[in-house]
């Protein structure tokens, strides 16, 4: 069973602070973090066929890898929420308030425009 959020952004803090690694995560520094492991994503898919990028997560090491990177981003976006005092389950509910409202079903079911060009 999954860990909760809170108990998920203890463990990630309990792993910096263990380390004293606090003193180098600052909010533009955390937040640069994460676009660097998010881009550590996309290298994972780099001169790859579409095909090969499915494929990634049914193989055993690419999986791992995948699930590896993936494991970093979130970290970074837990340690940015917890630096920002932002609660990421009520911020994910009122952001897909707000995106059904631009996304409405009617408009929206089965394309891929923006909003604005809906």
């Amino acid at each position: 069973m999954s860990a909760n959020l809170q108990e998920l952004t203890q463990a990630v803090l309990d792993f910096r602070d263990a380390r004293d690694w606090a003193r180098f995560h600052d909010l533009r520094q955390l937040m640069v973090s994460l676009c660097l492991e998010a881009g550590e994503v996309l290298e994972l898919c780099q001169w790859k066929s579409d095909a090969e990028v499915d494929d990634l997560a049914r193989d055993p090491v690419g999986g791992e890898r995948l699930a590896d990177e993936c494991a970093d981003v979130f970290a970074y976006l837990l340690l940015i929420a917890e630096r920002a005092g932002i609660d990421l389950g009520k911020a994910l509910q009122r952001k897909l308030v707000k995106n059904a409202a631009k996304y409405p079903v009617e408009k929206s079911r089965g394309r891929r425009e923006k909003y604005s060009e809906l």
